[in-house]
């Protein structure tokens, strides 16, 4: 936990971009690939669409792309940024990640530091907590943070009970120690490693190594145990969004709008009556991207200040569990 104490302690998240494939897979075109129906999905996740990329695109293309619309509407010039944090489950090469191809491509100077951050679907909000604490250490003033996914490219396309739940899709932000939006109020991150298996990619690492697998592998392939996910997603959530509320001294009520990890409707439904807060308080966009992972809290933020729903002054919590199992909660003041 994050104490915040005084005004000058305040980072701001200054703005937020976007990258989303062009390609969409609705369920009906699941329908002709796997024995599952549009109403089976929808009714089990709430989702519609999913976005993913194309055989030849790069998965940090849409990094790219979502980092120069965070840049360009920030108050920080692109030669202001001193740090890039890239949060990613599977990043482009296993060396040397997805930062160094993102970096380079935005023409940032040659002595840059940049790195990926493994954290699940709470990527995004460890990205924030870790650039908000090397802004209040003196060392940094502008750091850009990506969430970047496409783990269309690690899902089973013959197991119905994954491959419909994940889109590619990337979001950023530029958090800044001065600024007039997206005022960080507290941040929290926690991990409960005795839920590391509910979520996992077996091979691929130093213990299954890429050389010894094959794409009949099941072990190569995203995998979830859902019931155990279920539950521990909602009070993962709901425990780290009352930290920050208590943290920052103020009640659950006075929030405005509650974005939480877009990776299944009855999920976040759940949470919302866990919190004893109405729905239409939650933003809510998986219909049409799907669970993108580490990109979901930005796209939903996104559209919801592009929507005029989020407010100046509004404030906004954002709340996300993942893989480890890991999971955070951030409070801002739009």
């Amino acid at each position: 936990m994050n104490k915040v104490k005084e005004e000058k302690e305040f980072p701001y998240i200054s703005n937020v971009g976007v990258g989303i494939p062009d390609k969409v897979i609705a369920n009906e075109e699941l329908e002709q690939i796997v024995d599952t129906s549009d109403e089976w999905i929808t009714s089990r996740t709430g989702i519609k669409n999913r976005h993913v990329l194309k055989e030849e695109e790069d998965p940090s293309s849409l990094g790219v792309t979502a980092s120069k619309e965070a840049i360009s509407g920030a108050p920080a010039d692109k030669s202001d940024i001193d740090l890039v944090i890239t949060a990613t489950n599977i990043s482009d090469m296993p060396i040397p990640g997805s930062s160094p191809f993102i970096t380079r491509e935005l023409g940032f100077s040659d002595d840059i530091p940049f790195f990926d951050l493994k954290a699940g679907c709470s990527g995004f909000l460890y990205a924030i907590d870790v650039a908000i604490n090397m802004i209040r250490g003196d060392g940094y003033d502008d750091v850009l943070i990506i969430g970047l996914e496409a783990l269309s490219r690690v899902v089973n396309w013959e197991d119905r009970s994954t491959c419909v739940l994940f889109g590619d899709a990337a979001g950023a932000a530029v958090v800044s120690s001065g600024g007039t939006t997206g005022k960080v109020l507290s941040s929290s991150i926690k991990g409960d490693p005795t839920k590391a298996e509910l979520i996992r990619l077996e091979g691929g690492g130093t213990r299954l190594p890429p050389a010894e697998g094959n794409e009949a592998n099941g072990r190569y392939y995203l995998e979830m145990e859902g019931k155990g996910v279920f539950k521990s997603a909602v009070n993962m959530m709901k425990r780290s969004s009352l930290d920050v509320i208590e943290d920052a001294g103020i009640e659950l009520s006075d929030v405005d709008w509650i974005v939480p990890h877009q990776a299944n409707i009855r999920i976040i439904k759940q949470l919302a009556k866990s919190l004893d807060v109405r729905m239409d308080r939650v933003v809510v966009n998986l219909d049409e991207y799907a669970n993108t992972s580490t990109a979901t809290i930005p796209l939903a933020l996104k559209e919801a200040v592009d929507e005029e729903r989020i407010q100046s002054g509004d404030l906004v919590l954002l709340t996300a569990f993942g893989a480890g199992a890991a999971y955070g909660a951030t409070l801002l003041e739009w």
